[in-house]
């Protein structure tokens, strides 16, 4: 996964709360219960990051996943029509996103948690489908995934020493 350190202090970022999760660990007293959150954070022009924040309240789970999304910020491409460049699959563990590729018009087709990132990213147009694994952490990872594996024509181009009008026949 290409990653680029952004600097996240120029953009204004939006977040989105994807799941919450109360989680118990036992010990000699009894079950004690703590939170964790699975935060989506982008700008809505082709920067987008995840994060998982845990601990005993809420809020202050919600706070530290949206720091950890903020340090996991990375730039994606989108086209002329605020769609991806072109079909890709990504995967996460057990988790597959497909991510194809839409004309002008088509929205957003895609379940809840590959949702909030394409939504969050900038992406007007696009058709996914969530194979494999349901679990709302990998397939918002395994989106990610595939959003930073895509290329634009230019840097395919560069990488075959061919021309872009060649490359897109």
């Amino acid at each position: 996964m290409k990653r680029t350190i952004i600097d996240a202090s120029q953009l204004e970022l939006n977040d989105r709360v994807v799941a919450i999760k109360r989680v118990s660990k036992t010990v000699k007293g009894g079950r004690t219960m703590r939170f964790s959150a699975l935060v989506v954070v982008g700008d809505g022009n082709g920067h987008v990051g995840a994060g998982l924040g845990k601990a005993g309240e809420v809020p202050e789970a919600i706070r530290k996943g949206k720091e950890a999304a903020i340090k996991n910020l990375v730039e994606i491409p989108v086209d002329e029509n605020k769609s991806i460049p072109h079909d890709f699959l990504g995967q996460y563990g057990s988790a597959s996103v497909l991510l194809k590729k839409a004309p002008e018009g088509t929205g957003i087709i895609a379940g809840g948690p590959a949702r909030a990132v394409v939504e969050l990213a900038g992406i007007k147009n696009i058709r996914t489908k969530s194979l494999g694994s349901n679990n709302k952490t990998n397939v918002v990872l395994a989106t990610l995934e595939g959003l930073c594996q895509m290329k634009t024509p230019e840097e395919v181009a560069k990488l075959r020493g061919k021309s872009v009008d060649e490359i897109l026949g």
